[in-house]
């Protein structure tokens, strides 16, 4: 069983399908072309992750074999090693594990080892949902119809120890241990782990019925927090989804929908490998962009002056997750009021983000870029006070994550301080001027369209 985005051992189809085969060697490879750009926040979470599993394995008598190395050539040693004639996987339909996947499959069959495809990452695989004429859905909303109507299997148990005795293999050399990096001093990430995923469903299912309207509010905790579970397979969505069936609110209705936004760019993604790094929409590509500097550096660091802006990006560094609502204001920020391109903000995105999906997150950009599926049109500028006031009304977000800004006797608006407030309590100058930048981006949008 090689393990991937499926850390787990509840509802985990590819595993119960090889544990009813035989005896199971539990692999997990530390793949430097993943490992390398991953930033510290999904290192360090991956780490805990996998640490979590092996004692969940110990828990059956078994032991997590974790490898390094290029899987083409470590997964087919490992699988000889101990004379397997099959290795499970969950299908992985990214640009780079789809691949990745095919040329192991190839290099297995080399060796008379076949590579069983079981189940996937999501509700609903993609390539799975098709229009009337066959095609793929580019369009989010039909999409999410149709995968209504799909619908997905019911979760399977995990397995236990009295089922799986004697069932385990091991590798007698070429094994490494779990690494333990250090995280930057500041970063704090959530707990992982199948159990940490499941305490933080259950906590979320006491309030989804308000979703719908606390979504939003990036100073409440109206949002379940389980995006980073998801990202490495301590949940499945099917548990998600069944957790949620029974709640008939309008809370419970939006949340499934946002589960098959998940879905929705994960099967763009497929269709279109190219959109990961390249405009959707290649119009978009012609448009006139700055060049990053010192602006694009006050972004990343929460020093724009802006206050909801900076309360965002410092939440990202803070802690390797940012409040949805954000993650569109500081997109919009950089991408129109600062002319940055999106693919720049992915990146910085991808580093930190403890929660980092390439499909979610680049399609996500590519939304608030104007340039995606079901784009929020180029000429839609969120304004960034505005956003400020009317989703975090009473200032708790920006006084938590900027702390120049916390003291409300020092600081009576902390969505739009004075020039003697800021100075007092050292907070930044606005480094641009919204409604100016505003104009320019609008003017760059109608040069593209002529």
């Amino acid at each position: 069983m090689w393990f991937r985005r499926d850390l787990r051992l509840s509802d985990n189809p590819a595993l119960r399908q090889a544990l009813d085969e035989g005896e199971v060697l539990p692999l997990f490879v530390l793949d430097p072309v993943l490992w390398g750009p991953a930033g510290p926040s999904r290192r360090a979470y991956l780490a805990a992750s996998l640490r979590d599993l092996d004692a969940q394995l110990g828990d059956l008598g078994a032991a997590l074999q974790v490898v390094r190395g290029k899987p083409v050539n470590r997964v087919v040693q490992a699988a000889k090693a101990v004379g397997a004639e099959r290795v499970h996987v969950a299908a992985d339909y990214g640009p780079y594990g789809h691949q990745r996947d095919l040329d192991v499959e190839e290099a297995l069959g080399g060796a008379d080892i076949e590579l069983v495809r079981t189940g996937s990452p999501y509700a609903v695989a993609p390539d799975r949902i098709k229009n009337g004429s066959g095609k793929p859905y580019k369009v989010y909303t039909p999409f999410s119809r149709a995968w209504f109507d799909h619908g997905w299997r019911d979760p399977v148990d995990a397995p236990t120890k009295a089922a799986t005795k004697g069932s385990w293999l091991t590798l007698d050399d070429g094994t490494t241990d779990i690494p333990d990096p250090r995280l930057p001093a500041g970063l704090d990430l959530p707990e992982a782990g199948e159990a940490a995923a499941r305490r933080t469903l259950e906590e979320f299912l006491d309030k989804v019925e308000d979703y719908d309207r606390d979504r939003n509010l990036p100073g409440v905790q109206g949002t379940s927090r389980i995006s980073v579970h998801l990202k490495y397979g301590e949940l499945h969505p099917r548990t998600v989804l069944k957790a949620v069936s029974g709640k008939r609110s309008k809370g419970a209705e939006t949340y499934r929908k946002e589960i098959a936004w998940r879905d929705f760019y994960a099967d763009v993604l497929f269709q279109r490998p190219d959109s990961a790094r390249e405009y959707y929409q290649p119009d978009f590509a012609k448009m006139d962009y700055d060049d990053p500097g010192e602006a694009f550096e006050a972004w990343q660091e929460g020093r724009t002056g802006f206050p909801i802006v900076d309360a965002g990006m410092r939440q990202l560094r803070a802690t390797g997750w940012m409040h949805n609502r954000l993650r569109m204001i500081t997109a919009s920020f950089l991408v129109k009021d600062l002319h940055v391109e999106w693919q720049h903000g992915a990146r910085h995105f991808l580093h930190w983000l403890v929660d980092g999906d390439l499909a979610s997150n680049n399609h996500g950009w590519q939304w608030t870029a104007g340039s995606g599926t079901d784009a929020s049109p180029f000429f839609r500028v969120f304004n960034p006070t505005g956003q400020g006031r009317k989703f975090d009304k009473d200032g708790e977000y920006v006084r938590t994550w900027v702390e120049e800004l916390s003291d409300p006797d020092q600081v009576p608006d902390p969505h739009e301080p004075s020039d003697e407030v800021r100075e007092a309590v050292g907070y930044p100058a606005m480094i641009v001027d919204h409604a100016e930048e505003r104009r320019e981006a609008l003017d760059r949008y109608e040069r593209i369209k002529k």
